[in-house]
């Protein structure tokens, strides 16, 4: 049997879209000669569709658009996501199903058996669980069908759930001969490698091939990384489709390939995912072009180049906005890296609105000392700044604070945080680092005295973030052993050795400044555990 994973980038909402790139999808699979063409999971109306699946108008027009890939199924079966009506009337409305389409007709449903409602999933707000597994009779062969969520049990992979029931071991028992899976599953920097772990274990446990599709594209803050997978019975990949861009992967059954050895690609993937997540959320709104503060430091350095790799040189416009603190080097710095990307380049000193808020404010602040309320007039007028150019020429914002500063709050409400998209906020410090120098690799584009020197927000004479936080390497280390491993201070504090004051101050810190976090752009997720999306906690607690 010839199986075509069909790795699409549907856009949320966009039946219309969506369903062109289903059949022509199918097209190329009836081109290839293919049997069977594998589409993503919801992939008519794209992954997660969210409260849209509450509107049923929305759904009136999934069903017209099953109807034209029906239509054009003759001579080949087709297997694609959709969200469908419960006619039960059981507790939820919905199912999240696979269709199964051969020849022009509808032969049924395998719905989701296991719905993920943890960290970015909310699927049991929506969706009803599948009863049964079935097998499906399809070209000669006994087909076992499930959707994302339902292989993971088997891989013993899950951090959040375990759930009472087994898909792999139901399916086992009616002995398929080969096995698909559906899946939108999003980037995380560890995922791969976990998949590879739940697809090999399915195999095994089947004793049959395994087909496993899965989306690419960025919705929101969710980044989806394709890389779609053929795995022989005894659990060896054999064949895997790009990451980070829509492809087509053809297996045939009949044919035996040689094992592959796939490895994680670390900061390549991570850069392509942030690429990626940029470029689709512009290409997805009808934006274009972007424009951030280039201050010569690390942080908006990265995220020029990964701005210049999504949208082009020609899109990205630098702000430089000097006040009286800003230093020669990072004034040099900055001119090197635009002069290095090609990029357009505005340089506004901030010296005379500061200078004209400090003179409003003066007769109020008297007999005060100067202290951060200074300090953020300047990131705030920047802020401001970059919203007018905005404003003017349509331009979106990236934000460019990092993880480890959205931890501390070491960042400016209604300041530097201002922007339609923060693209390095689930992005540490030191993952900034290690990225930087990955993109230098080959050449200098980034100057090495931006990635050499001391970080400082130069919101004062001599600053440096040294002088109100811990070394960077401190704070990330707290930051992957709390927010995604969930561990205790006392526990922190004895794997790395520090003192439970200094853990117990860090994880203080994070949760004083979840007011201004909720008040931020929307960012990519690339991390376990972002602040942006799958994380929820109170700004008013007393627990910490």
């Amino acid at each position: 049997m010839r199986i075509l994973l069909a790795q699409i980038n549907p856009t949320i909402g966009d039946l219309h879209g969506n369903t062109e790139k289903i059949l022509n999808g199918i097209a190329r699979a009836k081109k290839n000669s293919a049997d069977i063409v594998v589409f993503p999971e919801l992939a008519i109306c794209g992954y997660p569709p969210e409260d849209f699946l509450l509107l049923p108008h929305f759904l009136d027009a999934i069903e017209k658009k099953l109807e034209e890939i029906i239509a054009a199924s003759s001579g080949i079966t087709v297997i694609v996501g959709t969200p469908r009506i419960n006619p039960t009337k059981t507790e939820k409305h919905l199912y999240n199903s696979a269709a199964v389409i051969q020849n022009q007709h509808l032969l049924g449903y395998q719905d989701k058996t296991l719905l993920p409602t943890y960290d970015v999933f909310s699927e049991r707000r929506y969706f009803e669980p599948s009863q049964c597994l079935n097998i499906w009779e399809l070209n000669g062969k006994k087909v076992g069908l499930t959707i994302c969520e339902d292989i993971w049990q088997q891989g013993d992979s899950l951090k959040y759930t375990t759930y009472r029931r087994n898909p792999i071991q139901e399916l086992k028992a009616l002995k398929p001969d080969l096995f698909l899976n559906i899946s939108a599953s999003p980037y995380t920097t560890a995922q791969f490698k976990e998949r590879l772990k739940v697809c090999s274990s399915a195999a095994k446990t089947l004793d049959c091939p395994v087909f496993y599709c899965n989306q690419v594209g960025a919705n929101d803050s969710l980044i989806f990384d394709g890389y779609s997978l053929s795995f022989d019975r005894h659990g060896n990949a054999i064949a895997c489709a790009k990451g980070f861009e829509e492809d087509f992967l053809l297996v045939d059954t009949e044919k035996s390939l040689p094992p592959i050895k796939l490895e994680e690609h670390g900061m390549s993937d991570l850069h392509q995912a942030l690429v990626l997540g940029v470029r689709d959320y512009f290409s997805k709104s009808n934006f274009k072009q972007a424009c951030l503060g280039l201050s010569g430091g690390i942080d908006s350095a990265l995220v020029a180049c990964i701005a210049v790799d999504a949208l082009g040189k020609e899109n990205v416009i630098a702000l430089g906005m000097p006040s009286r603190f800003t230093s020669k080097a990072s004034f040099n710095d900055a001119h090197a890296l635009v002069k290095n990307l090609g990029i357009t380049y505005e340089e506004v000193s901030i010296e005379s609105p500061f200078k004209s808020y400090l003179e409003l404010l003066a007769p109020y602040f008297e007999g005060r000392p100067r202290e951060v309320t200074e300090e953020n007039l300047q990131a705030r007028i920047r802020g401001m700044l970059l919203m007018a150019f905005s404003n003017k020429f349509g331009y979106i914002v990236l934000s460019t604070g990092n993880k480890s500063e959205l931890a501390m709050g070491y960042t400016t409400l209604y300041g530097d945080m201002c922007g339609g998209l923060s693209v390095i906020n689930d992005v540490s410090k030191m993952q900034v680092y290690a990225l930087s120098r990955w993109i230098n690799r080959e050449k200098e584009i980034i100057p090495q005295n931006t990635i050499d020197k001391a970080p400082s927000a130069e919101l004062r004479s001599n600053q440096k973030d040294s002088d109100s936080l811990p070394e960077y390497q401190v704070i990330d280390h707290v930051l992957q052993a709390y927010l995604e491993e969930h561990l205790s201070p006392q526990e922190i504090a004895s794997r790395y050795g520090y003192s439970e004051a200094l853990v117990q101050g860090l994880i203080q810190r994070i949760h004083k400044n979840e007011y201004k976090r909720r008040q931020s752009a929307p960012g990519l997720r690339v991390s376990e555990k972002a602040f942006t999306v799958g994380r929820r906690f109170p700004i008013v607690q007393k627990w910490v």
